[in-house]
């Protein structure tokens, strides 16, 4: 089960929003985040994907979830305006955004290019 972020949790291990203005990761590894609500079916399509690929990737990423309708202030803050939406962020690098339910291979080349992290 992908663990779901709350806005606390997100400042603990992804951006602590009030305590930086410039980006700063504050996570141990590479991440993933599914912004999602229970109502969209795409992105029904998309969670158990998600699901495969934490199982695959282990302990080299953590994928996370984010309720937009329960946290509408971290989806505010990120621009969301159409979801699924999936934020790449990357341990040294800018994160990175995209939209919409993107099949298994897309994700992976995202994984690999955005990430830096190659499947074991």
């Amino acid at each position: 089960m992908l663990e779901h972020l709350t806005q606390e949790t997100f400042k603990e291990k992804v951006f602590n929003f009030e305590a930086n203005k410039e980006w700063k990761f504050e996570g141990d590894k590479p991440c993933l985040i599914d912004f999602y609500a229970d109502w969209c079916q795409p992105c029904k399509i998309v969670a158990p994907i998600l699901e495969e690929l934490q199982e695959e990737y282990k302990d080299d990423i953590n994928i996370y979830k984010v309720n937009t309708e329960q946290e509408q202030q971290l989806a505010g803050m990120f621009g969301i305006r159409s979801i699924p939406s999936l934020l790449f962020v990357p341990k040294d690098d800018q994160p990175q955004m995209a939209m919409g339910a993107l099949p298994k291979d897309t994700l992976e080349k995202a994984i690999k290019d955005v990430l830096k992290v190659e499947k074991n």
